[in-house]
C-alpha cells in the first residue's frame, strides 16, 4: 500500500532546507547545560533537541520566504512534533523495528541524488550548517523507523475492495480527468475527542476568523504555521502535489471545484475545521505501452545435442520456413519451449520491456510479418517471427491499478491522522518547558 520508504517527510525535508537555505550555524547555541523540556512515557525530550529542531525549521521557513511566527508558537508547534516522534520511536522499539546501515545508506544516497549532490557533497552541506553528519544520519534512521511503525499500525487498518475500485472508477474522480493534480495548502483548527459544544463552537469561530483574515490578504502559509494543528503546519500547510483521489475525501470534493488561488470555507470533520487553498493545478496524460505480438521456435542444447548441433538445427528450420513451410506446424513439432509450442510458438501481445534483452534487440530490427535469422540466448537458439507491433493505450488498466493504490493512500492519510490522535491521547506527556 504505502511501499517502504515512500517519503521522508520530516527530517529529510529539514536537512534539505539547510542545504538550500540561509547559512546560519545550527548548533552554535547548543553548548549550554541541557535540561528536559518534556517527558514522553518515561523518555525525555531535551532542550538541545528542541533548539536544534527549531533552528532547522527556521531555516526551512526562511528558505521559502515565510514570515516566522512568534518564538512561543514556534516552540509549541515544534515540541508537539518532537513528542509525537518520540512516542512513535518508542513504539518502534517495542515491536523491534530497526533500519540497518545498508538501508540507511541507500536512503541517504536517494536524498543526495534528488538534490544533485554526491554523498560527500551532501555530508559537506550538512556540516557547513553546523550539524554533525553522524547525527543527521541517525535523524534519518529515526524517520525511517517511524515510517515502519506507521506501516505496521496504520496500513493494517486499510482494505480496498473490488467494489470500492469499481465505484471509484465510475465516479467523477475516477474519470480520466482524475489524472489532474492539485497543490493545496491546509490549516486545521483541531477539536479534542469528545469535545463539548462550547469547544466545537470556539473552534468554528476561530476557523471563521482565520478565513476572514485570509480573504483580507493574510499569508496562508504564515497563518498555517501560527494556528494550524495539521501535520504540515511547519511547512506552511503545503500538502504538495496530489491527485484528487490521493486527498482526504473532504478535500478532494472541494479541490475539484476550486480554481487556482481559491480558499475554501471552513470544512468540518471529526478532526476539526479545515481550510484549504488551491495553489496550482496540472493536467493529465494517456498511458501508452509498447507491445509486440510474436511467435518463436526454441532449439535447446541437451545432453545429447551440442550447442553447435542446436544451432545447425535452428538454421535448418529457418531455411525450411524461408522456403514456405508453415511456422505453426514446425513450432509444434520442433520447439523446445513447451509453454508456447502447443500454440504454434505464439506469444500473445505482451509488453516489450518484459521480454529478454536478446528478444528486444531482434524485435527492434525485425519488421512486422518478418522472420528473424536464428539468434542465441541463455536458453538456446531461437527463430522469431514478428507478427505485430503497437503502442497500446492502457490508460484504463493503469487507472484501475492506480485506483487501488490511491484509494489506499487516501485511507492511509485519514487513518494516520486518527492513529496519531489516538497515540497522543494514550501517551503520558509532561511538559516541563519554561514559558
Amino acid at each position: 500500500m504505502m511501499k517502504g520508504l515512500k517519503k521522508l517527510t520530516l527530517t529529510a525535508t529539514y536537512l534539505l532546507a539547510l542545504i538550500h537555505g540561509p547559512s546560519e550555524p545550527v548548533s552554535a547555541e547548543i553548548v549550554k547545560l541541557d535540561h528536559i523540556v518534556a517527558v514522553v512515557d518515561g523518555d525525555a525530550v531535551m532542550a538541545s533537541e528542541l533548539k536544534s529542531r527549531i533552528k532547522i525549521v527556521r531555516h526551512q521557513l526562511m528558505s521559502r520566504n515565510i514570515t516566522l511566527p512568534s518564538e512561543h508558537i514556534l516552540q509549541e508547534q515544534v515540541l508537539e512534533q518532537l513528542i509525537l516522534e518520540n512516542a512513535q520511536l518508542q513504539l518502534g522499539k517495542k515491536i523491534g523495528a530497526s533500519i540497518d546501515d545498508w538501508a540507511l545508506n541507500n536512503a541517504i544516497s536517494r536524498i543526495a541524488t534528488g538534490n544533485n549532490l554526491s554523498i560527500e557533497g551532501f555530508k559537506k552541506s550538512i556540516e557547513a550548517d553546523g550539524l554533525s553528519f553522524a547525527s543527521a544520519r541517525e535523524e534519518i534512521r529515526h524517520e525511517m523507523i517511524i515510517n515502519l511503525v506507521r506501516q505496521r499500525f496504520v496500513a493494517e487498518r486499510i482494505h480496498i475492495s473490488d467494489s470500492e475500485i469499481n465505484n471509484f472508477l465510475k465516479s467523477r474522480e475516477g474519470q480520466p480527468e482524475a489524472e489532474t493534480e492539485y497543490r493545496l495548502e491546509h490549516i486545521l483548527i483541531a477539536i479534542p475527542e469528545n469535545a463539548s459544544s462550547k469547544e466545537i463552537n470556539a473552534a468554528k469561530m476561530s476557523a471563521q476568523t482565520i478565513k476572514e483574515k485570509l480573504e483580507k490578504g493574510a499569508s496562508f502559509s504564515e497563518m498555517a504555521i501560527t494556528h494550524s494543528k495539521g501535520r504540515h503546519a511547519l511547512n506552511g500547510g503545503d500538502l504538495g502535489w496530489h491527485k484528487a483521489d490521493e486527498l482526504p475525501s473532504l478535500f478532494a470534493e472541494e479541490a475539484t471545484k476550486m480554481k487556482k488561488g481559491d480558499i475554501s470555507a471552513p470544512l468540518r470533520n471529526s478532526g476539526g475545521f479545515h481550510i484549504i487553498k488551491q495553489l496550482d493545478v496540472r493536467g493529465n496524460k494517456k498511458h501508452l505501452q509498447e507491445q509486440v505480438h510474436v511467435r518463436h521456435i526454441l532449439v535447446k542444447p541437451t545432453s545429447i545435442r551440442t550447442n553447435l548441433e542446436a544451432q545447425m538445427k535452428a538454421r535448418n528450420l529457418y531455411a525450411r520456413i524461408q522456403k514456405g513451410e508453415n511456422f505453426d506446424k514446425l513450432a509444434k513439432a520442433h520447439s523446445d519451449d513447451t509453454g508456447s509450442a502447443l500454440n504454434g510458438g505464439t506469444i500473445d501481445w505482451t509488453r516489450l520491456s518484459l521480454l529478454p534483452d536478446e528478444f528486444k534487440t531482434v524485435i527492434n530490427i525485425t519488421p512486422s510479418k518478418t522472420v528473424s535469422e536464428p539468434f542465441k540466448t541463455n536458453d538456446g537458439w531461437h527463430i522469431l517471427e514478428v507478427l505485430g507491433k503497437r503502442q497500446h493505450d492502457i490508460s484504463h488498466q493503469v487507472r484501475r491499478s492506480q485506483a487501488k493504490e490511491l484509494l489506499g493512500n487516501r485511507k492511509f492519510e485519514e487513518e494516520l491522522a486518527v492513529w496519531l490522535r489516538e497515540l497522543r491521547a494514550r501517551t503520558y506527556v509532561e511538559i516541563k518547558l519554561k514559558q
